[in-house]
């Protein structure tokens, strides 16, 4: 009986071709996440033969951002954050706030409207945290001081991102051709809140995830690995902790 498969197709072109972009650019002694990335241009829209489903391939890759961000969690730790505080915390709100205003600058002249602006300073302000980890890793640089510096600077862009990202949606609800508050947000819809309400809302329930996973979180997750890790089982570790990463994001 005929049926469609793209989720099948899509899985096995992106990884059959990532296997072998990624083999010819480690024997040219280029870093395997660049021919990841030249996969991903040869299964898209823009290159001639198959196209991948990129409604799936949105949903898959959303599932390794996961897991890449659950890595990079794995080697952040508060200690070593608070022990370059100095040089990192202030250097990456510096450079953030200064690529974000050049970003916003370079859109208005192309004629963006300020809030894509914001957006595309924001999206050149950061560098990717999982690179960095890898090119430190290779070259055995992660316990040195310049890489928990560089560590460091770049968790608190991070930080900085997601705090973004957690606003943007409170924010852009707000935006109407009258001016009329929209908020998408069922309790502020319900209190009728304004602008400031639905920021300081958003901001109470980041502050009450981050609280529960600091505390419960610390205390369960731990918990709950040791365990699984005293039966014995690789499976079920390796389960474990993919239902542990998935499930918490």
């Amino acid at each position: 009986m005929p049926h469609d498969t793209p989720l099948i197709a899509t899985v096995v072109a992106g990884l059959g071709l990532a296997f072998v972009f990624g083999t010819i650019a480690q024997r040219f002694r280029v870093p395997p996440l660049v021919g990841y990335l030249l996969a991903g241009v040869a299964v898209g829209p823009f290159t001639p033969g198959f196209v991948a489903d990129q409604a799936l391939a949105t949903e898959l890759a959303e599932l390794g951002i996961i897991l890449l961000m659950f890595g990079v969690g794995l080697h952040f730790s508060l200690n070593d954050l608070l022990s370059v505080r100095a040089i990192a915390v202030p250097g990456a709100i510096a450079q953030i706030a200064v690529a974000t205003l050049l970003g916003l600058g370079l859109a208005l002249l192309m004629g963006w409207t300020v809030g894509a602006g914001l957006v595309f300073g924001l999206a050149l302000s950061v560098a990717s945290t999982v690179v960095l980890l890898r090119a430190l890793q290779e070259r055995r640089l992660m316990d040195t001081e310049r890489g928990k510096i560089a560590v460091g600077w770049l968790i608190v862009e991070d930080l900085a991102m997601v705090l973004a990202l957690v606003l943007f949606p409170a924010v852009a609800s707000f935006q109407s051709g009258e001016g009329v508050a929209l908020a998408s947000d069922p309790l502020a819809t319900r209190f009728g809140l304004g602008l400031p309400g639905v920021v300081a809302l958003t901001l109470v329930k980041i502050a009450v995830f981050i609280a529960l996973m600091l505390v419960v979180g610390r205390r369960l997750i731990p918990w709950v690995l040791h365990y699984i890790a005293h039966t014995g089982s690789r499976e079920l570790f390796r389960l474990t902790v993919l239902a542990i990463a998935l499930c918490i994001a």
